[in-house]
């Protein structure tokens, strides 16, 4: 792999452009300059079709001047822009900055739209009917492909709808997690809770809080391990939402229900992620966008 990022594959590509384009000239001079004059009108003796004859005559200046200009133009193209290795060009142009500048430019046509709104509290703004109708098209461009079009989620992507939050869902805290992403890592916890047996008794324990379908027995016997799990979860099962741990109590499973399902969280863990949104969306968008998800679960407020 080190083949391909060292030094030099970009000397390689340049020595291959710049070559072509003095090949390309050097072939049109000595094209010009071959021509014999004398022999100009007269045919080469290659016949098509019959009666189409070739005949030695020069290329035409326009012919030439086209490819010339080509060429000119491909030179002059390489100097200011990127193109030749690692050179930058003169004009310092890259995609990034084109794109943070189109970016900046677009922001700068819609903040009037969003000013209304940023001095709004967010529940205020969940009842305005323009806001939310921003607000939905946002969602749709940059959350619903996760969380679904309906905001109902899917296994592994949290339902916006009700009233289960890993990390809260005061508005403030929507903002914050929208802006900034959340990281949650449940680690495996198999080696701290015991033996294979004790595993499953926990993972029925777990059962039990939610009053989902258990083994009653195992569950006892799997309350005892719990501890290994109460750090986070809370002695209770009721999660911790300062560290966005789930709430084991309420019968909504984000990655499966099932005694299956949780052994295998408990045997290998699990390593989610929701991408920040900040650099992607300014903190107006963003304050539309919060007002809009905590408005799923809050409809009855909203009105």
């Amino acid at each position: 792999m080190s083949d391909f990022t060292s030094s030099f594959w970009p000397i390689f590509i340049s020595a291959v452009v710049i070559g072509g384009i003095i090949f390309c000239l050097a072939v049109l001079f000595l094209t010009s300059k071959s021509h014999d004059a004398a022999h100009t009108g007269e045919s080469t003796g290659h016949v098509y079709d019959e009666d189409i004859v070739e005949m030695n005559n020069p290329m035409p200046r326009w012919w030439m001047w086209m490819f010339i200009i080509t060429c000119i133009f491909g030179i002059s193209y390489l100097f200011l822009y990127p193109g030749l290795g690692t050179y930058g060009g003169k004009l310092g142009w890259t995609q990034l900055k084109q794109y943070e500048q189109e970016v900046k430019e677009t922001n700068d046509r819609i903040a009037p739209i969003y000013a209304k709104f940023t001095s709004m509290a967010p529940e205020e703004v969940a009842k305005d009917a323009k806001a939310m109708a921003i607000g939905e098209r946002l969602f749709m461009n940059n959350c619903s492909q996760c969380h679904g079009s309906d905001a109902h989620g899917s296994r592994g992507f949290p339902n916006l709808t009700d009233k289960d939050w890993l990390y809260g869902g005061a508005p403030e805290t929507i903002k914050e997690t929208i802006t900034n992403g959340r990281h949650g890592m449940m680690p495996p916890m198999a080696a701290a809770i015991g033996s294979a047996d004790d595993v499953k008794n926990v993972a029925n324990y777990v059962l039990s809080l939610s009053g989902s379908q258990h083994d009653a027995n195992r569950a006892a016997l799997g309350k005892e391990k719990f501890t290994a799990c109460a750090a986070c979860h809370g002695a209770e099962g009721k999660g911790n939402q300062a560290i966005g741990a789930p709430n084991l109590s309420d019968d909504i499973w984000l990655h499966g229900a099932g005694e299956a399902a949780i052994i295998e969280r408990i045997n290998n863990g699990k390593n989610n992620q929701m991408p920040a949104q900040g650099s992607r969306l300014t903190p107006e968008q963003i304050h539309v966008l919060a007002s809009y998800v905590w408005r799923f679960s809050n409809a009855e407020n909203a009105q």
